[in-house]
């Protein structure tokens, strides 16, 4: 059975895509088509607040492509040499926390320890917070997307823990996205199952797949990577038919398993 991933693929460098790998553990041919591209913005602006950590209490990240932005500041030499000489080592000795394991690898992966990373969400990950920050402490830097959920700021600020939020990118449909889905569909015919990934997704894709899959969209299981997704196709009028219990391929995989042999996970 064919399932079809809305997300961008895994880097080339870093193996195939678990997503992938964990579907085809249950027999799934899963194909991915990247649904979003990503304009990062104020870039030198979140290096100048990278470079004083004496301001802040610690990081929060709700997102893999914060991380992204930081990563493009540190292609700069002179930046590079700075977060490795001295500010690496001032930001972990305060928190970072963080949502799923994607963005905890990612965190890892600029030198800093990650915590919180098994919330799962934003509500989970603000109660979290909220569980070892003091009301009136220094500000948690937050880097975000444009399109961030008010949920975390709005817990964080009701419980009086400060947050300062920067917006680094902003997410727009990918170029491609149409003539791949039509190729997709064409060629691969009516996939047993489609999983969204974000709610940015749901927005711009489900239009087309509608259109795609004329009168056979019932016999489609659509699944979501979480909650937050699964709310936004439900409001778009999306029967979801599976939610992975963490945003992780396993239970991703799963869920997806278990809800095209039973009529509901």
């Amino acid at each position: 059975m064919k399932v079809l991933l809305l997300k961008e693929p895994k880097d080339k460098d870093s193996g195939p895509d678990p997503y992938i790998k964990e579907l085809g553990l249950y027999s799934l041919e899963a194909t991915l088509i990247p649904v979003l591209s990503f304009e990062f913005l104020s870039l030198e602006s979140l290096f100048e607040k990278l470079s004083h950590p004496e301001c802040y209490g610690g990081l929060v990240f709700t997102s893999p492509r914060a991380l992204e932005a930081i990563k493009i500041c540190l292609k700069e030499n002179s930046k590079k040499e700075a977060w490795s000489k001295s500010l690496k080592q001032m930001w972990n000795i305060k928190p970072t926390y963080v949502v799923g394991k994607a963005t905890a690898s990612l965190v890892e992966e600029i030198g800093l320890t990650p915590q919180g990373e098994k919330c799962g969400n934003a509500e989970k990950l603000a109660e979290y917070i909220c569980s070892r920050e003091k009301p009136n402490s220094p500000a948690l830097l937050f880097p975000c997307g444009a399109l961030k959920r008010e949920v975390l700021p709005t817990v964080l600020r009701e419980k009086g823990i400060p947050l300062e939020s920067l917006t680094v990118y902003q997410t727009t449909q990918h170029p491609d996205l149409q003539e791949s889905l039509s190729s997709y569909f064409s060629q691969q015919g009516i996939p047993a199952s489609i999983v969204f990934f974000s709610p940015s997704g749901v927005k711009f894709c489900l239009q087309h797949i509608q259109k795609l899959s004329g009168d056979m969209i019932n016999h489609i299981k659509f699944a979501a990577i979480g909650p937050t997704t699964a709310e936004a196709m439900e409001a778009a009028g999306i029967s979801v038919s599976c939610t992975a219990e963490s945003p992780a391929p396993q239970d991703l995989a799963a869920g997806i398993h278990k809800a095209l042999h039973t009529q509901n996970c």
